[in-house]
């Protein structure tokens, strides 16, 4: 029986951040972490990533628990390695030490080897006036789309 593809998408992040440049990262899980992304079983709301000892961490990734666990689960928020080249990681962290970039997970998959993967991306937060205009446009659209399909 053939699984559904998991793709868990941060819908937030386009709408909080203008995206500049993306960057797939593989991910560290543990056994039960990895059965519980291919469920579906998890969220990457309010999530970010920051740097520690030149390593790239995502933060706040809430991945449930698995159902079968028992003693060998995982904490569902916990501190998550991601795994890039060192090229991709020195330009990663030259930007987020200028002001107003941050680093933002886009979307979670699993590619067609079965390892998951995080899309992430180099931001700058939009303003209250940036978010009323991505709106107005994405109302704008959907119009010219309802006024062509008639």
């Amino acid at each position: 029986m053939k699984q559904a593809p998991v793709n868990i998408k941060n819908k937030r992040a386009t709408f909080d951040y203008e995206i500049t440049d993306t960057f797939t990262a593989g991910i560290v899980l543990t056994g039960t972490e990895i059965k519980s992304i291919r469920l579906g079983k998890a969220s990457l709301v309010d999530t970010f990533c920051f740097f520690a000892r030149e390593e790239l961490w995502v933060k706040n990734m809430h991945i449930a628990e698995y159902f079968y666990g028992s003693y060998n689960n995982h904490v569902a928020r916990r501190d998550r390695k991601l795994l890039l080249n060192r090229k991709e990681l020195k330009k990663l962290e030259r930007a987020t030490k200028e002001t107003g970039f941050t680093i933002v997970p886009l979307r979670m998959f699993i590619n067609e080897k079965g390892l998951a993967k995080v899309v992430i991306a180099l931001a700058k937060g939009k303003k209250q006036y940036d978010k009323r205009q991505s709106l107005r446009e994405k109302d704008d659209k959907r119009d010219m789309d309802r006024m062509f399909k008639k």
